[in-house]
C-alpha cells in the first residue's frame, strides 16, 4: 500500500477489521517493525485525535514521529501552480514536499477545505501534491475530500459493538455555528457502503454529498423517518457539498435546531449507539442527554483512531521492506 485516502486502498474489509482488532489486543507486537524508520505528520489544520493517536500508532510500530506544523513552525506554503508569489506565502509546496519527503519514509498530511473552490478541493489538490512530489507513501490524515482513519476507526466501533448480522448505520446532518468540509461525512458513507450494513443518510434539502461517496446508500430527508429502527446513529454537521447548489458551496444552508439529536430522536431508533468523530457541540450536534448516555461511543470510537492508524501504517511498513 503507497497511499491511503479511501476504503479501496485498505482491500477487503473483513481481513481490515479482523487485523484491527489483532493490533488492538497487542499493540506492541510489531514494535520492531518501524525501527530506523521516519514518519512525517503535516498539519495544516488544527488536530487533537489525528495528531495523537498517528504519533502513538507510530511509536506502537517503532517508529520515529516528526510533527510540522505548517505556518507556525514552518514557512506558509503556496499550493496553486502559476501564481506570482507576493503575498505571506514563502514557500511553494513544489519545493517544500522533497525536501520534506527526503527526511522520512512514510508522510502523512491533513489539509482541510477551503470551501471557496469546489473543483480545487474535490481534486484533493494539496494531498495529491504529497503523492506527485514526495515518491514516499502517503496517508490522509484528514484531506479535503476525505478522512479515512476517521471511518476505518468509526467502522471498528461499530464491528466491536454490533449485535445483528446487518445492523441499521443512520449518518444524520446536524446543525453548526461554522461552514465545515464534508471529509468526515464522505468517508463515513463510503466505509458504511462498503461494509455489511444497512446505510441510511439524512440531512435537509441542499446537503446531498457527492454521489461517488453516497453510493448505494438510501437518502431520507425526513430525520425522524431515518432514525427509525436504527441500531447506530452517527451524527454530523457538514456544508453544502455544492451538488444540488453549485452556488452554494461551503455555504450554511440551514441552522434548523431541529435536527440536533436529542431524546427525542433516540426514542424512535432500537436503542442505538450514538457516535461521533469529536470534537462535538454539546447542544447544536447532539443534547447533553444523549452524550452522556451509556449509549454513546465517542470516547471508544476516538481510543479506536490508534488502532485504525496503526494498521495503515503497518501494512505501508510491511510493503517497504
Amino acid at each position: 500500500m503507497d497511499r491511503f485516502l479511501h476504503v479501496s486502498d485498505i482491500g477487503p474489509l473483513d481481513k481490515a477489521l479482523e487485523e484491527a482488532l489483532q493490533v488492538k489486543a497487542n499493540p506492541l507486537a510489531w514494535k520492531q517493525l518501524g525501527a530506523d524508520k521516519t514518519i512525517m505528520l503535516i498539519f495544516f489544520n488544527s488536530s487533537l485525535r489525528t495528531r495523537l493517536s498517528s504519533q502513538k500508532a507510530a511509536l506502537n510500530l517503532g517508529m520515529n514521529p516528526i510533527v510540522l506544523n505548517i505556518g507556525q513552525e514552518s514557512w506558509k506554503l503556496e499550493t496553486q501552480m502559476g501564481v506570482v508569489m507576493d503575498s505571506d506565502k514563502s514557500e511553494h509546496i513544489r519545493e517544500a514536499v522533497p525536501v520534506i519527503a527526503s527526511y522520512c519514509d512514510i508522510i502523512g498530511v491533513r489539509s482541510f477545505a477551503g470551501l471557496s473552490d469546489r473543483e480545487y478541493d474535490y481534486n484533493e489538490t494539496i494531498i495529491n501534491q504529497f503523492i506527485e512530489y514526495g515518491g514516499k507513501p502517503v496517508i490522509s490524515l484528514e484531506s479535503a475530500t476525505v478522512h479515512p482513519c476517521q471511518a476505518f476507526a468509526d467502522l471498528i466501533t461499530i464491528e466491536e459493538h454490533r449485535t445483528k448480522q446487518r445492523p441499521k448505520v443512520v449518518m444524520t446532518w446536524a446543525p453548526h455555528p461554522k461552514a465545515l468540509p464534508q471529509a468526515v461525512p464522505n468517508s463515513f458513507a463510503e466505509w458504511m457502503n462498503a461494509a455489511d450494513v444497512d446505510f441510511v443518510i439524512t440531512h435537509p434539502e441542499g446537503y446531498e454529498l457527492d454521489s461517488r461517496f453516497v453510493g448505494n446508500a438510501k437518502v431520507e430527508y425526513d430525520q425522524m423517518k431515518a432514525l427509525e429502527g436504527a441500531d447506530f446513529v452517527y451524527a454530523k454537521n457538514w456544508s453544502c457539498p455544492g451538488v444540488t447548489r453549485p452556488e452554494s458551496y461551503g455555504g450554511i444552508l440551514s441552522r434548523d435546531m431541529g435536527w440536533t439529536v436529542d431524546e427525542r430522536h433516540m426514542a424512535v431508533t432500537d436503542n442505538a449507539y450514538f457516535l461521533h468523530c469529536l470534537p462535538v457541540r454539546r447542544n447544536m450536534i447532539v443534547s447533553d442527554a444523549v452524550t452522556d448516555s451509556p449509549r454513546r461511543l465517542a470516547a471508544e470510537d476516538a481510543a479506536n483512531r490508534v488502532v485504525s492508524a496503526q494498521v495503515v501504517m503497518k501494512r505501508i511498513l510491511e510493503g517497504l521492506k
